[in-house]
């Protein structure tokens, strides 16, 4: 039986939804002993800016806008490299026995801890000392990944006047929404969801005409330079911003846009019925590869990180979202939910990706030299650019091969073959909200970190009403990612930004398995515990390879110096966690 793009989706469909039926909520049974009559830290610490009750359905909105950045898009697409089979693999194994599992079991102990993050947590369920290399280990890792995902993005719509407004076009209409969503009652929201998605597609219609516009094409087609500048500006005000202004409705009217494009692209794809162009296994599983460097394992376990389990999420349950459940039974849905969902992300970008011509796909994600040396030649491209009036060849990164694939599947419903342009820029808005969601709620997230670890020598950063703390920590926070994202790379970025993903969940597992030791909860440990020491070993081999064979080689010693930094960092806190819960297991 040849394996299809229809076959995995209704394989992954079954997969989720018996593992969320099955063994989530056994696990928010049986291991978390949820209680809904516990009162939750939104009520608890209500302040109007960052502890606030959300309704469960906008919450799960905000969450999965949030962990859905750039992970589940730009990872299996680039994993595409390795061919389509280690990807659909590693998604359904990985999603629900590790990421679901994660995300809800950080989530629920940050609830337990009054919203406090995950280091907060590591330093109170392990010691002092953990808690302070956990501060300083999240940090850089948010950095790192925050200046990734920006490279992404940046690399998708810069000198792309319609692609711009497209995205700047959501800022104005979330702020609307958040505005429109403060009144009582059901109504409001109604209205916002409705008004917010209208204006939504009207700007995609409308922004073409709008670039064509001699002015406004001079002033949105801008470089490199000046889109980070633009998106550190954005990013950073963000963070200081009240959650219900722009971060909440935003991140909500994302999640309708990006939900509906999953549902979108699945009906297009049975309706399609396309092919596996590229094939199961390229020869690049042995190494070797124009797109990601090393072999198809360890490397297709940290290349997919968001889709299959992310320990930026640990950065969202225990930051933000942690602070807005209204119950813990909303914790299931929102926690191990919402990852499932973005699982099928996950598989939708893989599957985009992968009915792609490999010439064209190779052509679009390597560098004009790397692909050179492939002896390669583009099969559609050069048409492709035609239509769609953008240059598609050496765009690295995964956003615009996703994009063509996305525009290639819908193009191919009746009555839709001369929509391809708008359909591309479509799905370039659909990806750029995605990664924009990430990296405003993650600098919202350093700051809170930086704050944290400030507050405890100048205990006035502790206070989150304390305006001075909120402007200094937002801007610090900043400028620490937008000053790597100036001179980095997408070969460059993305491994170190893997590898140190992929160490940020196995500790964060370990420590969420000390606290599950101290509630008593032995016989169920081996539920967070393996799958953080299974991908602790692969990530570590991974960093190891990515340090002496791509990065020494090549004279990046700075990189190589924070790859050996966080793998200390990260061993300590694996070390020290392992040692807390052996003192449980011989008491």
């Amino acid at each position: 039986m040849v394996l299809s793009p229809v076959l995995v989706l209704v394989v992954a469909i079954c997969v989720f939804a018996i593992g969320y039926r099955l063994y989530g909520l056994f696990i928010a049974k049986k291991v978390l002993s949820l209680n809904t009559s516990r009162q939750t830290p939104a009520s608890v610490l209500a302040d109007g800016r960052d502890y606030h009750k959300t309704n469960r359905f906008i919450l799960f909105g905000q969450h999965f806008a949030a962990i859905a950045g750039a992970g589940p898009l730009m990872g299996p697409v680039l994993a595409a490299q390795f061919g389509f089979l280690p990807g659909v693999i590693w998604i359904l194994i990985g999603a629900v026995l590790a990421g679901g599992v994660h995300d809800m079991v950080v989530l629920f102990a940050s609830v337990r801890h009054k919203g406090k993050s995950i280091a907060n947590i590591a330093q109170e369920e392990i010691g002092k000392s953990t808690g302070f290399i956990a501060s300083t280990t999240f940090l850089i890792i948010l950095v790192l990944l925050i200046a990734t995902a920006s490279l992404v993005m940046v690399n998708a719509i810069q000198n792309s006047p319609w692609g711009t407004i497209v995205v700047v076009g959501t800022i104005p209409i979330a702020i609307m929404m958040g505005l429109v969503m403060r009144g009582e009652g059901n109504k409001p929201i109604f209205l916002a969801t409705s008004l917010g998605i209208i204006l939504l597609f009207l700007t995609v219609y409308f922004g073409d005409t709008l670039s064509n516009i001699p002015t406004v094409s001079r002033l949105l087609n801008v470089d490199k330079k000046t889109m980070i500048i633009f998106l550190a500006c954005y990013t950073c005000l963000t963070s200081m911003l009240p959650v219900w202004f722009l971060l909440t409705p935003r991140n909500y009217l994302s999640t309708f846009l990006k939900i509906a494009t999953v549902f979108a692209l699945a009906i297009g794809i049975f309706y399609m019925r396309p092919t596996f162009l590229m094939p199961a296994f390229t020869p690049f599983i042995h190494g070797g590869g124009p797109v990601v460097p090393g072999k198809v394992l360890p490397f297709v376990m940290v290349t997919i990180a968001c889709g299959a389990v992310s320990g930026f999420h640990s950065y969202i349950a225990a930051g933000t979202t942690s602070k807005m459940i209204g119950s813990e039974g909303d914790i299931p849905f929102v926690g191990y939910g919402a990852f499932l969902v973005e699982g099928a992300v996950a598989l939708m970008a893989l599957i985009a990706a992968c009915i792609l011509h490999p010439q064209d796909y190779f052509a679009i994600n390597s560098t004009v030299e790397a692909y050179a040396k492939t002896g390669m030649i583009p099969v559609d491209l050069p048409n492709l650019s035609v239509i769609v009036k953008e240059q598609l060849q050496a765009r690295p990164g995964g956003a615009v091969s996703l994009a063509v694939g996305m525009a290639t599947i819908f193009s191919n419903i009746p009555s839709m073959q001369k929509l391809m342009p708008y359909w591309y820029h479509f799905a370039i808005m659909f990806e750029a909200v995605f990664i924009l969601t990430l990296i405003d709620t993650g600098t919202r997230v350093g700051r809170f970190i930086l704050q944290e670890m400030i507050g405890r020598h100048v205990p006035k950063f502790n206070d989150n009403a304390w305006k001075p703390g909120i402007i200094i920590c937002g801007v610090l926070f900043t400028l620490m990612w937008a000053s790597l994202l100036y001179g980095g790379s997408i070969s460059t970025l993305w491994p170190i930004a893997g590898t140190s993903n992929q160490l940020l969940a196995s500790c964060s597992l370990i420590i969420v398995s000390a606290m599950l030791m101290r509630m008593g909860k032995i016989k169920y440990v081996w539920i967070t515990l393996m799958p953080g020491a299974i991908l602790a070993g692969i990530t570590l081999w991974a960093s190891y390879i990515n340090i002496t064979t791509s990065y020494l080689p090549k004279g990046l010693y700075a990189l190589s110096a924070i790859s050996a930094g966080i793998i200390l960092l990260a061993l300590s806190i694996m070390i020290l966690g392992g040692k807390k819960i052996l003192s449980y297991i011989l008491n």
